[in-house]
């Protein structure tokens, strides 16, 4: 198996990556629509491919705060394969140089995984779209 995480470079990719989470989080989790388009324009978007094929997305978002880590998504078929840890490692390499806060809010049935690259919980937990959620910080040593 070959997993390759890349950053979006065109609309297609785009919309690709917007059909992951759509399946993702629309249909599988029932998220609502309007909170799951929010910020597009100003993310950076990647797209995991595992054998050539597209499977999974994530995004990172400069906010206030830092970095946010957001819409790790991969389809059903892929999962267990290695690809959330493969986004994971793949947008943390892509701020490796930043000196600012990098933070995600987890599902909690996704903390162990950002848990495994050194992310440690940080307050209550909180419900997002009718979803068990954490605040999650990476700090760089």
């Amino acid at each position: 198996m070959k997993i390759q995480v890349q950053k979006v470079s065109d609309d297609s990719e785009l919309q690709t990556a917007w059909a992951i989470r759509r399946e993702v989080f629309v249909i599988g989790q029932n998220c609502p629509e309007e909170i799951e388009w929010e910020f597009e324009e100003e993310s950076v978007h990647f797209l995991a491919k595992l054998n050539d094929e597209a499977v999974g997305t994530a995004r990172i978002r400069e906010t206030e705060n830092g970095y946010k880590l957001e819409r790790f998504a991969v389809l059903d078929k892929a999962r267990n394969k290695g690809v959330g840890s493969a986004l994971v490692q793949t947008l943390l390499n892509e701020l490796k140089d930043s000196n600012k806060l990098i933070y995600l809010h987890a599902q909690l049935t996704a903390a162990p995984l950002y848990a495994k690259f050194g992310f440690k919980p940080k307050g209550e937990n909180f419900w997002e779209a009718d979803i068990e959620h954490v605040k999650m910080e990476w700090w760089k040593d």
